[in-house]
């Protein structure tokens, strides 16, 4: 200090830290900050006057003198450095509302930067929430300078720890509030704060606070989206504490392997999105109140717009978890609506839902899923579109393990079009699953995708290859190649294709190989030592022999060893040449004291005698040497192991002999054994093949029946169409001959009347004359409106009388005058004598006309009229031979 200024020095360092002279607190902080630093632990007694009272460093942060609350932040830094997680958690309650008001203000860059990085360090040594929980209501104060470095500071913490670390959701919601400020530096500063928000979370983060925004500002922060879409995904730069000690535990680089993919397989699943970053609401109040009634309404209007005010109530980021029974019930019947506008809509308030609730919608699923899949048959596009949404919102909400019985079941349906929407479905799941399929799971998957390879549509058919396609690249191809045995190298090759196109989420994890030091010298014993227990497994126990030397002195400790013989003899390698001999030799040199002891505990020699044979000879496990096999069984365990070497000395050449033509035995049972294993594999992979031959002809087999059916259906209809010609021929054929007939009659019965005509003026003198009614029917319009209603056809009378069984009447002449014949009346029926119309049409009803009026008269007047009644027959009779003359 200056000369004449006491010497505080000597004063406690708590005294000084509260001192009234601002130097002598400048010097205390001075002084803390150099302790701190050469501190060994954090537990060093440095730090425990501030441990305890850490209300110490709420006036040293915010100290009245600037240059003093520098040094005093710088102090708070050290103590934070060296200090340790417990002073961090001890004094944040006291130092950050201090720092944001005084220090992040200042008006030094070095109190500032102190300030920023004593914050960074709170969060470093244990979390960011209740950091950025003490710095947010400081977005509320006076100073708009305030607000601005509070903003800067959440700027700074969320560039440095990301969002995954620090959580946005508090920081997310203030941000209308700080967009709305009157200070433009206000405004710039949470400007920043949403670009850095939009590089970790980009547009996941707009539905928490873009609709509060003014379209000017909405405008100025899409244009400074646009400048950073382009930059990759941002990483964290600051690590905290934690994972600071977690990679210095992490292994070398060298050894990282398993370790290392676990790591990348644990961060993706951090992605951040609007659900979340919102809060769960309450949508069960917001469904309209006749919502169930309104989708029960035989109109489909009614059923559409209740279903759009049900989707406008669940479009929100989260949901709040409540009882939905009712809704997915309505939801799925609404499925099986004729309307695909409602079917759409549903589905949409399905996606809506389940992407609202999440895990929460897994117990729904089996309500919905079946139905949707039912209506995968829709050929149009965007309800395809919607159902797929639908179902793909579902499985993100379970897992692929709820889902594949409904998949697998849906793949075996009849109708093709359920098939390739259900096969598009399961490929997306495959694809983003992060759980990787039980081995019973892959196998359901590969047998239901290898028939899928055997249908007749193309689109099937590739859709079976990109399943095993994207099921190689979750298990692996080694593990895939068992379920590959069989196809085609077509199929193979398109499989294949599909594997190295496909992108998964979820694979198959490598398992670490064994490590084979650890076992081979605990197996060499182990099989050594074995062939002193039982005489069939010193067969195979030649290559083992090498290592026996270091193990020879426990041999006789290790009975209990030899229990792994058993079976170790199946998996031993072909004998050489003279291994066989060699093992026994080295069991003899080994325990040299092995005679005697095996003397004084053996007191029965016919066990020896017994174990003799067995042990050079090793037969393989048939009655060969008699007692092998009852020996072993009868002898006693306590017997040391090491005991059977004197015998074998005893007896080499037979155990030559047997030893070879074991040998010989062995190496013939072994290439049969081949032999069989071969025909194993190919009699399975010929099964194989007749399977998928018999799965195509299966196939084939409904096609075919199919198209019978359809032949015959069309057969049937063309038989139909026959037998109705024929029944319509028939029909008009009867109408023809019954016309034929009719005109048959007319013919005759028109001959019958000109023979009347002609002959009826003479042959009759005393004929009635006819009335007035009778001469009108036959006339056309002659007698006005009454004639038109009294006119009958004279053909169609003849034709009824036959039809009803009548005799033709002898009708008389006025009723059969040739006027009939002859007229042109108006009825517009065909009359033979038609093409007589003309000039001479006129002349012959004049001449019937006298006629018909002489014969009317020829009663009244007797004989004087008959003269003149032959003269107008004898002119008819020569105009009508005049007609027929003309006529031919």
């Amino acid at each position: 200090m200056a000369d004449g200024e006491p010497d505080y020095s000597a004063l406690p360092l708590t005294e000084r830290w509260v001192h009234k002279v601002w130097k002598v607190r400048k010097q205390a902080y001075e002084d803390a900050a150099k302790q701190f630093e050469i501190t060994p632990d954090e537990h060093d007694p440095a730090f425990r006057p501030f441990n305890q009272d850490p209300g110490l460093w709420k006036g040293a942060v915010a100290d009245s003198n600037v240059a003093a609350q520098s040094d005093g932040i710088a102090a708070y830094c050290a103590f934070l450095k060296f200090g340790g997680r417990e002073g961090c958690v001890r004094s944040r309650g006291q130092a950050i509302t201090p720092i944001v008001e005084k220090g992040l203000v200042s008006t030094r860059p070095a109190t500032k930067a102190s300030s920023i990085e004593a914050l960074l360090l709170l969060i470093e040594l244990d979390v960011a929430a209740p950091v950025v929980e003490d710095i947010l209501p400081a977005i509320s104060a006076k100073q708009p300078k305030v607000i601005a470095a509070a903003l800067a500071a959440l700027t700074t913490i969320f560039h440095n720890y990301g969002c995954k670390v620090a959580d946005p959701k508090p920081a997310l919601k203030i941000l209308p509030k700080a967009f709305g400020h009157a200070d433009k530096n206000v405004r710039a500063e949470a400007t920043n704060l949403a670009v850095e928000f939009y590089r970790w979370l980009r547009e996941a983060m707009k539905p928490m606070f873009w609709g509060d925004l003014k379209p000017t500002q909405q405008t100025d922060l899409e244009a400074q989206f646009e400048k950073i879409k382009a930059e990759p995904a941002p990483k964290q730069e600051r690590l905290l504490r934690s994972q600071q000690e977690a990679m210095a535990r992490a292994p070398p680089p060298g050894a990282e392997g398993e370790e290392a993919y676990e790591e990348d397989g644990a961060e993706e699943p951090a992605e951040m999105d609007a659900f979340d970053l919102a809060e769960p609401q309450d949508v069960l109040s917001k469904v309209p109140a006749s919502f169930h009634e309104n989708l029960a309404s035989s109109k489909w209007k009614d059923r559409k717009e209740a279903l759009e005010g049900l989707f406008a109530a669940l479009n929100v980021p989260r949901i709040k978890d409540a009882d939905f029974n009712e809704i997915n019930r309505g939801l799925a019947k609404s499925m099986k609506d004729a309307n695909i506008a409602v079917v759409t809509q549903a589905a949409q308030c399905i996606e809506v839902l389940a992407k609202g609730l999440r895990a929460g919608y897994g117990k729904y699923r089996s309500i919905v899923m079946a139905p949707i899949m039912e209506r995968l048959k829709e050929k149009k596009q965007s309800v395809a579109d919607a159902l797929g949404a639908a179902l793909d919102q579902v499985f993100s909400a379970t897992s692929l393990t709820d889902c594949l019985e409904d998949i697998l079941a849906f793949l075996n349906h009849k109708n093709p079009q359920v098939k390739e929407g259900t096969m598009k479905f399961l490929v997306r799941c495959l694809r983003t699953t992060r759980n990787v399929p039980a081995k019973q799971e892959v196998t359901s998957i590969v047998d239901a995708a290898k028939k899928l390879l055997s249908e007749s549509s193309e689109g099937l058919r590739s859709g079976g290859a990109e399943v095993l396609g994207t099921v190689m690249k979750i298990v692996g191809e080694r593990a895939m190649n068992p379920h590959l045995e069989g196809l085609d190298d077509i199929r193979k090759t398109k499989i294949r294709e599909f594997f190295e196109k496909a992108e998964v989420k979820a694979k198959d994890k490598p398992k670490p190989p064994p490590t084979p030091a650890a076992k081979a010298p605990a197996a060499g014993p182990k099989k050594a030592v074995g062939g002193l227990k039982k005489g069939p497994a010193t067969k195979r126990t030649g290559p083992a022999a090498a290592a026996q030397p270091p193990s020879e002195p426990a041999a006789p400790t290790s009975q209990p060893a030899s229990k792994p013989a058993g079976p170790a003899r199946l998996g031993m390698p072909k004998p050489g040449g003279a291994t066989g001999l060699k093992a026994p030799q080295r069991r003899i040199a080994a325990p040299g004291v092995g005679s005697p002891r095996r003397v004084a505990a053996a007191p029965p020699p016919p066990p020896p005698e017994e174990e003799e044979e067995p042990m050079p000879t090793s037969p393989p496990p048939r009655p060969r040497i008699g007692l092998g096999r009852g020996g072993l069984a009868g002898r006693s365990l306590a017997k040391p192991g090491a005991a059977t070497a004197a015998p074998v000395a005893a007896s080499p050449p037979p155990s030559s002999g047997l030893t070879a033509m074991e040998r010989t035995e062995l190496a013939e049972l072994r290439t049969s054994n081949e032999q069989l294993m071969r025909q194993v594999d190919e009699l399975r992979q010929e099964k194989s093949k007749l399977s998928s031959e018999i799965q195509e002809l299966k196939n084939q087999n409904a096609g075919l029946i199919e198209d019978h059916t359809r032949d015959v259906l069309s057969i049937k209809a063309k038989e139909t169409q026959l037998v109705r010609a024929r029944s319509d021929a028939e029909a008009a054929e009867q109408v023809n001959e019954r016309l034929r007939r009719e005109l048959e009659r007319l013919k005759r019965a028109l001959s019958r009347a000109e023979g009347l005509g002609v002959s009826g003026g003479v042959a009759s003198p005393v004929m009635a004359s006819p009335t007035h009614e009778d001469v009108g029917i036959y006339r056309d319009g002659s007698n006005g409106a009454g004639a038109r209603s009294n006119r009958m056809s004279f053909t169609s009378t003849l034709s009824e009388e036959k039809e009803n069984g009548d005799v033709a009447h002898n009708y008389p002449r006025s009723k059969l005058s040739p006027e009939m014949r002859y007229a042109s009346g108006s009825s517009g029926r065909g009359s033979p004598a038609r093409s007589f119309r003309g000039a001479g049409t006129d002349e012959t009803t004049h001449l019937l006309t006298t006629a018909g009026s002489v014969t009317t008269t020829s009663t009244s007047n007797g004989g004087e009229n008959w003269k003149r009644a032959a003269e107008v027959t004898s002119q008819l009779k020569a105009r009508i031979e005049q007609m027929k003359v003309s006529d031919s």
